[in-house]
């Protein structure tokens, strides 16, 4: 696989399932909100070198490490719902049986406790974090028709991470950036210095209003003390004859159909932002302590609130005020 260093990634030149076919272990698709693995590898090979180190603090069924492993890097998983660090454990034994020269691990637990979570001898060896925050409900599910299932209308399935309401895909959005400033605050003190992590999100809407997550997780990596260097966008759409082709999810296209239908501009997604940070290496002749658990800590940062969730809405358009479509 070549990877291109320009800032528009072409990550969808198949659909998600043709991606994962024969590579992830059956009951992957149920999770509903997977990584790309074209994403994964591509953010994998342009940040990091064979036989490095890449965490997934939020791993899902294990992507990250699947694509990690299958390209010769070591892998770092964890995740918060037992069902899906099952599956990841599972996927990650999969690559490695299936020829991957890295290693990979997954263990099970709150991401916002990951130096507890992790083995000391990876802290502050890390090369790269990457991962992706829950999305909102609308990017979400599987659909079954009346065809399969005999009755009348269509059944929405996969829908939900789990039914733990301290699950992060179900707290409200201030929470959420409260929790997400933890984890990556946590992943700054497991990087190495010049370390790298990549976050991959998308907006949502709810209500009407565009919730800009993407703004919100730059505010988040930021408050952690991590420093922002690239914004690039991953195509969620194939390229054909120079043009995007959508892919879309049923619930994707019902969405956008409904809101133009009430006069509302909606437009499908094809892309999710990709927000690049580097933790800063320390300056020549910096004092550095080491903690207790053997990684090294710059004393340079100080706690930061990001702004709240208010701050990234954005009142969509009414149909008293049209855009031309």
């Amino acid at each position: 696989m070549t990877v291109s260093l320009a800032s528009v990634w072409n990550t969808a030149p198949t659909s998600a399932p043709a991606q994962r076919k024969d590579r992830y272990v059956p009951g992957s698709s149920a999770h509903p909100a997977k990584m790309l693995p074209v994403l994964a590898a591509h953010a994998i090979l342009a940040y990091t070198r064979p036989g490095e180190t890449v965490l997934d603090p939020m791993c899902g069924i294990g992507t990250t490490l699947v694509e990690a492993i299958h390209h010769g890097r070591n892998a770092l998983g964890v995740e918060y719902e037992p069902k899906w660090a099952h599956l990841a454990r599972r996927n990650a034994v999969s690559a490695m049986l299936d020829g991957g020269n890295g290693h990979g691990s997954v263990a099970c637990g709150d991401a916002r406790d990951l130096p507890a979570l992790i083995p000391a001898e990876h802290h502050g060896k890390i090369a790269l974090v990457l991962t992706s925050p829950p999305y909102g409900p609308s990017v979400h599910g599987q659909v079954r028709s009346s065809r399969e299932t005999g009755q009348r209308g269509v059944v929405k399935r996969d829908f939900r991470y789990s039914h733990d309401p301290y699950n992060l895909a179900h707290v409200p959005t201030d929470a959420l950036l409260d929790a997400f400033t933890d984890i990556l605050t946590q992943c700054r003190r497991l990087l190495r210095p010049g370390g790298t992590v990549v976050v991959t999100t998308r907006p949502w809407r709810e209500r009407g209003e565009l919730i800009d997550l993407p703004s919100a997780a730059l505010a988040a990596g930021e408050a952690a003390g991590l420093i922002p260097t690239e914004r690039n966008v991953a195509l969620l759409a194939g390229i054909r004859d120079s043009r995007l082709i959508p892919r879309p999810s049923f619930f994707q296209m019902k969405n956008v159909r409904d809101a133009r239908r009430q006069g509302t501009p909606l437009h499908l997604i094809a892309h999710e932002d990709v927000l690049v940070f580097t933790k800063a290496a320390p300056p020549a002749g910096t004092c550095r302590s080491e903690s207790s658990r053997g990684s090294y800590e710059q004393h340079t940062y100080s706690a930061r609130k990001p702004p709240t969730a208010a701050t990234y809405r954005s009142r969509t358009s009414t149909g008293r005020h049209r855009h031309a479509l």
